[in-house]
């Protein structure tokens, strides 16, 4: 497989030497002169020290016969642009684009890039993972960016507890489809009763996401 990463930082280094190891062929483009000659000690001749942002490089690269093209600077917009110039332009049948900034993340799966990675977005999950369980965890952003996927575990007092998921005046937009209990998943119908310890899988709107978390769990500290 023939991968071009562009972007010569500490993510390309480490991708494209990992690439390499893994017996793939890679080109390595970036355009600070200094940097692509450091990385060029450490990896090889693989580094073209020019801008992955212009077609005439990327051509010159072999975007023509590249199967991936993974964009991975620090920059949301070249990562975009670069994406963008490798799938209309060279017919690239895979993009991938480093997204730092997760409010793009939707701007970039509208415009086409096949695969998005956000160091951010993982991080935040990571630390979510352990904050206390009267906050909503964000599992996922789908539909553009309009819509997130959440998680709400139910505590003592929290006003869904007892309640039927059918009983629950959820926003228009919202809704609650699967809960983890008794580490099972189970899927959620109208007569569900909510109970203690639920783990609550909704898919909302970001806009809903203060009322759902008022549904499920009660006041934020903010409102209250």
């Amino acid at each position: 497989m023939f991968v071009i990463v562009v972007g010569g930082g500490k993510v390309g280094y480490f991708l494209a030497r990992e690439l390499i190891q893994s017996g793939h062929e890679v080109a390595l483009m970036e355009r600070d002169r200094v940097r692509a000659a450091q990385v060029t000690e450490e990896i090889g001749s693989i580094v073209i020290a020019h801008d992955g942002c212009e077609g005439k490089y990327l051509g010159e690269a072999g975007a023509n016969r590249a199967d991936i093209v993974a964009a991975v600077t620090g920059d949301d917009e070249d990562n975009l642009v670069i994406c963008q110039m490798a799938k209309h332009h060279f017919d690239v049948p895979r993009t991938i684009a480093r997204v730092n900034n997760p409010k793009n993340e939707g701007l970039f799966k509208h415009l086409g890039v096949d695969e998005i990675v956000s160091p951010t977005r993982m991080i935040l999950g990571s630390i979510e993972a352990d904050i206390p369980v009267h906050e909503l965890l964000h599992l996922a952003v789908l539909g553009g960016g309009e819509l997130e996927l959440v998680e709400a575990q139910l505590r003592d007092g929290s006003p869904a507890v007892g309640r039927t998921a059918g009983s629950l005046a959820l926003p228009d937009g919202c809704s609650i489809f699967a809960l983890i209990r008794d580490e099972r998943a189970l899927s959620v119908r109208s007569d569900t009763e909510l109970r203690q310890g639920d783990k609550v899988i909704g898919i909302g709107r970001t806009e809903c996401e203060g009322e759902l978390h008022r549904i499920l769990l009660g006041e934020t500290e903010a409102a209250g």
